[in-house]
């Protein structure tokens, strides 16, 4: 098993560009945990990984888009711990478009199996019916949800934080399904404001959140994610291509990057204390930049660099 404990390096990020305030900056460099498996993805899929070995599985089933950062870690990990790894992929139009989209050609490459169905199907992906029917079709298979996010998920995030990390005040972090920021949450001190920055267009994540944790020492900014879940404009690429160019660290366009994003934007409104010490968590999902980057070409936009 590749899940040895990791602690992440943290980097300081200059500020003297956008504020003269008495700010510390830092980036937690989860990006860097693991080659194939990275960020967030190490952390939620090594306890359900764990689990479905102790079970006796042979076999990992899980749920994604076309270029789901999900998808192609539980392919990669599935691979490396001997699972056979099936996608239940959204867009019964992907089918036969495999090898053009590096998402899937990747996990193809690790030996996924997919099984297309279309976007109405996939949102019954949680019901229980649905569920069970899957489960006739793919026996003595250890389900995954999308995102990764169940309990063991949590638990697997809530080692995200280490004894560095508790002497921030505020801990950032995107937010997917919300078991990422649940885990987070989970392991902070009672010092510590967890500030969450939604890549999903919508007010429904606070009460997800909820539902995963009984902290409350969090914030959420729904005014980030530059019109939902995929959605970028020149501003964010821009934005994300000058981080790397200053700081030499790539962030993604649909998660880390809007949520430093998100973080400038408040240093630069004053939202932060004088003296305080913040930590932003990069989750990883650099391997949709390819596929990011064939839909800005496609459109003769800025790429990313």
């Amino acid at each position: 098993m590749i899940w040895n404990e990791y602690k992440a390096e943290i980097q300081e990020i200059n500020l003297s560009t956008i504020t003269t305030q008495n700010i510390k900056l830092c980036i937690l460099r989860e990006d860097l945990n693991h080659p194939e498996i990275s960020g967030n993805k190490f952390r939620k899929l090594k306890y359900n990984l764990i689990e479905a070995k102790e079970l006796g599985f042979k076999k990992i089933l899980t749920f994604g888009g076309a270029f789901s950062n999900h998808i192609a870690a539980t392919a990669a990990a599935g691979k490396l711990h001997g699972f056979e790894t099936v996608g239940i992929i959204r867009g019964e139009e992907l089918e036969n478009k495999i090898d053009e989209n590096s998402t899937l050609r990747f996990a193809k490459k690790c030996g996924m199996k997919f099984h297309f169905i279309s976007r109405e199907e996939y949102r019954q992906k949680d019901q229980p019916d649905f569920l069970e029917k899957l489960q006739k079709q793919f026996p003595d298979t250890y389900i995954i949800p999308e995102g990764g996010t169940n309990n063991l998920a949590i638990k697997g995030c809530k080692e995200i934080l280490y004894d560095n990390c508790f002497n921030f005040d505020y801990i950032a972090t995107a937010i997917g399904t919300g078991g990422t920021i649940a885990g987070v949450i989970e392991s902070s001190q009672p010092h510590q404001t967890i500030l969450g920055f939604p890549s999903l267009k919508g007010d429904f994540i606070v009460n997800d959140i909820r539902n995963l944790t009984e902290k409350e020492n969090f914030t959420i900014f729904n005014q980030f994610h530059f019109g939902g879940y995929g959605k970028v404009n020149e501003e964010l690429i821009t934005f994300v291509n000058d981080f790397k160019r200053i700081n030499q660290i790539q962030l993604d366009p649909i998660y880390t990057g809007k949520m430093v994003f998100g973080i400038m934007e408040l240093i630069k409104n004053n939202y932060f204390e004088e003296n305080s010490t913040i930590l932003m968590i990069h989750t990883g999902g650099l391997q949709g930049i390819e596929g990011m980057n064939k839909l800005l070409k496609k459109k003769n936009k800025t790429l990313i660099e």
